[in-house]
């Protein structure tokens, strides 16, 4: 694992640690790319049922690296590639949470900013800390968060999204809970612990469950009503099918812990 990104297991939950506090963990070239590194090795998995997606410093994330950003203008034509592969790679990064079988927890502090609030809303539950702001910044400085507004738009209503959006300005972590940007806030000293006990929550559920749920769950999104129906009844037949949830169902009526395989 690249030291940029620690990875710290505890049980069945794997937590991924942002570990480039000097530029509030920005996402350049090399984080990007220790970060898409760090998902596949997981991906392939088994004994990881739960990610937790954290940070060290003051910041979560603060977006891209700009002063990487602008060292790329210095040749107009090679800077305009360099900012395709840095989009292209960051957008690549961002696809692979909701595709990964695990669960992904994002646990913020500090400030998630720009493609920062981006891997939030990317992620599939989020736990924050008191006093946390969240923001898509970048119209501040003349560059609207467009790639950052696809991740947000999915996660939040559209006008509290755009609103967000076109005035650069922040939001506590309370408001980012009543739009649905987090799940849960709770005060800084205890985030480390409820994003670990909401991992291991779910990681104590049947994981094949779960790896079928998430997949159902992102795929649905993307369908119609009628055709979300037919998808979903043939992932929950596919689960009754599983003997692990025979036996969940069993132990149900039998007022008795499962005795999954």
């Amino acid at each position: 694992m690249s030291e940029l990104v620690l990875r710290e297991d505890r049980g069945h939950v794997a937590r991924l640690v942002l570990n480039s506090p000097a530029n509030f963990n920005a996402l350049s070239f090399q984080m990007i790319d220790a970060l898409s590194a760090a998902f596949r090795e997981i991906e392939s998995d088994d004994n990881v049922r739960v990610v937790i997606l954290a940070a060290h410093g003051k910041a979560f994330c603060a977006g891209h690296d700009l002063r990487q950003m602008q060292a790329a203008r210095a040749d107009e034509d090679a800077g305009r590639g360099a900012y395709e592969r840095l989009f292209g790679r960051c957008a690549g990064m961002m696809q692979m949470i909701p595709v990964l079988p695990q669960p992904v927890i994002a646990e913020v502090q500090g400030i998630a900013t720009a493609a920062g609030c981006q891997m939030v809303a990317s992620c599939d539950l989020a736990v924050a800390a008191e006093g946390v702001k969240f923001g898509v910044n970048g119209v501040n400085i003349g560059l609207f968060c467009s790639t950052p507004m696809v991740a947000l738009t999915r996660a939040v209503p559209p006008k509290a999204a755009f609103e967000m959006l076109a005035t650069g300005e922040f939001i506590t972590a309370g408001r980012a809970r009543e739009l649905g940007l987090v799940n849960r806030v709770v005060p800084a000293e205890e985030l480390p612990q409820a994003a670990m006990e909401l991992a291991q929550t779910i990681a104590a559920k049947l994981p094949a469950a779960v790896r079928m749920g998430k997949r159902a769950f992102h795929d649905q999104l993307r369908l119609g009503l009628a055709d979300a129906y037919d998808s979903t009844g043939g992932v929950m037949c596919e689960n009754m099918m599983l003997p692990d949830t025979d036996e969940g169902i069993s132990a149900f009526l039998e007022k008795r812990p499962p005795n999954w395989t």
